[in-house]
């Protein structure tokens, strides 16, 4: 299992679509007893929360945003952990919108301290 996620901060690699997660975007992840959960803006997105489990290197979880342009969207994602060579984590997900139609796959990593 890859270590723990809590106190990490992730962006992805590349953007998404207008009103969902980019380059710009920052997550900072929390975990404990195989409970995950993150807040994260940035980009398109004023707030967002998820919450959810993780078993081994599966996650599971539910996330909802706040746009700037005032709409919300929620959705659910399952993300697989994955160590890099130069030692930061990396998640690759395959997410779906529940409140409108859509799906997709995204990939996170880790960011460092300067890189925040």
């Amino acid at each position: 299992m890859a270590r723990s996620l809590d106190g990490l901060f992730f962006a992805p690699v590349s953007d998404q679509a207008p009103g969902q997660v980019g380059t710009r975007t920052r997550f900072a992840y929390h975990e404990q007893g195989g409970a995950v959960w993150a807040e994260y803006a940035g980009g398109d997105v004023v707030r967002g929360h998820l919450v959810g489990t993780r078993e081994g290197d599966r996650l599971d979880f539910r996330y909802v945003q706040l746009r700037t342009d005032g709409t919300t969207a929620s959705g659910h994602c399952v993300s697989t952990v994955e160590e890099l060579a130069d030692g930061r984590l990396r998640l690759a997900e395959t997410w779906e919108w529940e409140s409108a139609p859509g799906s997709g796959t995204s990939v996170v990593e880790q960011v460092t301290e300067h890189a925040r």
